[in-house]
């Protein structure tokens, strides 16, 4: 299987360092433009099916990129949300911190009321890939989703720490070409690129 990731564009909520989650952020002029750049990125690629974020900020990156594969499938996809954040959503960006410094937990057991912990995302993003490795075999997939869960992937199939995590996070709309053979090896052949953003 090829499998091509890609993280949504710029939202609103990103340039305002805006808790997002679960929630609906809007791609921002910048985001939007983004979104253009992957699309004409990827409109060479011979895309069997693509896999999206049910989240807006999510489809509305996929709307640029499916105009140039009308026949590719699509299939909007729960599993691929960002990890969920609970009552921090919508809430500044250092709520987080301080709800993390209060729960006593660390980052990676820490659970916002309402939310889901870093193993939970994890749990349903591999099982989603596993579900993948056995439909899609033979396909060149298109997964667009966050950069949680695109992080936290990238560090389960190349077997690293939770620690490495902030250096396999995507920024908006960088693409991943990975080749995953039937045992669900990677072969890497590029890694979070933002090249067509300059």
């Amino acid at each position: 299987m090829k499998l091509i990731l890609v993280r949504h564009g710029e939202t609103e909520e990103n340039a305002r360092r805006i808790i997002q989650g679960h929630g609906e952020g809007t791609l921002s002029k910048k985001g939007i433009s983004q979104a253009k750049k992957v699309a004409i990125r990827l409109k060479d690629e011979n895309i069997d099916k693509i896999y999206v974020s049910d989240l807006k900020r999510a489809v509305d990156t996929a709307k640029e990129i499916i105009k140039y594969h009308p026949n590719a499938g699509v299939i909007y996809e729960p599993r691929l949300r960002e990890r969920n954040l609970g009552v921090l959503e919508g809430k500044p960006a250092e709520y987080f911190s301080e709800a993390l410094e209060n729960s006593g937990r660390d980052v990676f057991t820490f659970v916002p009321e309402g939310g889901e912990s870093i193993p939970e995302l994890k749990e349903r993003i591999i099982q989603f890939f596993y579900d993948l490795i056995k439909t899609e075999q033979n396909s060149t997939v298109l997964l667009i989703s966050h950069g949680g869960p695109i992080g936290d992937f990238l560090l389960h199939i190349f077997n690293l720490p939770n620690e490495k995590f902030k250096e396999y996070h995507p920024k908006n709309t960088a693409v991943t070409f990975l080749e995953i053979d039937d045992k669900a090896n990677p072969i890497i052949e590029v890694l979070n690129c933002t090249e067509h953003l300059e």
